[in-house]
């Protein structure tokens, strides 16, 4: 009876790992459909961001049969809405089958029917609040807004929002897009409400234009969309970027200048992402296998090693799928410990003062 017990619970745990070995494949089926359409149009994905270059070579050399077709890797999440409903009747290759848009983004396009829903076989893994219950649209990482300072030029490193207000750093700040259409500019202008003592949301919101209006009057502003480059060129020597962008762009630079990434002391703002499958793609399939690409250990991990925080992480960590090296690589975890994480309702509430608020309030045109 023993013998048949332990048998039987062997059976068992053997169906049980094919099982789960199974549902965190895609099915023959959905690579077979994925090849037969040849080709997945991606948008708004530049290969610096987040080890997104990385990402998408791995899913090439998986799927040699499909072509990846990128469009605009630097353009903002609006950019990305405004695309799927340019060319809901095109099927041509200017038309994105997925996308990758700040948080508030995900419920606007599927309030607007622009997306379709399909639940990853890795589901269950990705936190409850950062995911459409229906499938529509789902977390897939995050970080924290930080300033990239170049240190060939700005002697003393700000380490809060109320430094850059000083008079040492004129004609030195920039965001890293155009707060009215970047989710990361949009974000970076929250922030910087939250760290005056306004509430996420609105008010802080209303308080972040208000500390843009300041920087713009002083003349410490740059209405220049900040990156690496333009850190290097000395137009932004401080820019306000996610940490991934940030530590991306000091691996990239290599010392050439130097630079500082630096987490605020205060009003430190985490960002989540979300993906989707426009509803108008024109390769449903091969977007599908992308998205269980991207949710994969796989697809999870190569964002960790561009500094992103997976949507997948801290089950990955438990499970002891996630290398030390690569949680060593990431800022110190006391950096993440004050991380504020907006609810839905406040990223969308900022949303909407920032948008609309910006033109007249801050006046600046970021491009």
């Amino acid at each position: 009876m023993n013998n048949l017990r332990k048998i039987l619970s062997m059976t068992t745990a053997i169906v049980m790992a094919t099982s789960a070995v199974a549902v965190a494949e895609p099915s023959a089926e959905l690579i077979e459909a994925a090849k037969k359409e040849g080709m997945l149009t991606t948008i708004a994905l530049p290969h610096d961001w987040c080890g997104y270059g990385a990402v998408i070579d791995a899913f090439k050399k998986k799927y040699p049969e499909i072509t990846v077709n990128e469009l605009n890797p630097d353009a903002g999440s609006a950019d990305e809405v405004e695309a799927i409903k340019a060319n809901k009747d095109n099927k041509g290759p200017q038309a994105p089958d997925v996308v990758d848009v700040g948080l508030a983004f995900g419920p606007q396009m599927k309030a607007e029917g622009l997306l379709q829903p399909y639940k990853v076989s890795t589901w269950d893994e990705i936190p409850d609040n950062i995911k459409d219950a229906e499938g529509y649209w789902y977390g897939d990482y995050y970080g924290v807004m930080s300033f990239l300072v170049n240190k060939d030029l700005v002697t003393n490193t700000p380490k809060d929002w109320a430094d850059l207000q000083k008079p040492e750093y004129a004609g030195q700040v920039a965001l890293a897009g155009d707060p009215r259409a970047s989710n990361q500019a949009i974000l970076g202008v929250l922030a910087a409400g939250m760290a005056s003592g306004a509430a996420a949301g609105k008010d802080a919101g209303e308080a972040g234009l208000k500390y843009f209006g300041e920087l713009n009057k002083a003349g410490n502003f740059v209405p220049v969309i900040g990156k690496s480059g333009t850190l290097a060129q000395g137009a932004t020597p401080i820019v306000v970027m996610w940490d991934y962008n940030a530590l991306a762009a000091r691996d990239t630079l290599a010392g050439n200048p130097p630079v500082e990434v630096v987490v605020p002391a205060s009003g430190v703002l985490a960002g989540v992402y979300v993906q989707g499958i426009s509803a108008y793609a024109p390769h449903p399939n091969a977007a599908k296998l992308w998205m269980e690409h991207l949710y994969s250990d796989e697809g999870q991990l190569g964002w960790l090693k561009g500094y992103c925080h997976p949507a997948r992480f801290n089950a990955m960590v438990k499970a002891g799928k996630v290398p030390q090296d690569l949680l060593d690589a990431l800022p110190p975890a006391e950096s993440y410990e004050k991380a504020y994480f907006p609810t839905l309702e406040e990223v969308d509430a900022n949303k909407a003062a920032v948008v609309g608020g910006w033109d007249s309030v801050v006046g600046a045109n970021v491009q």
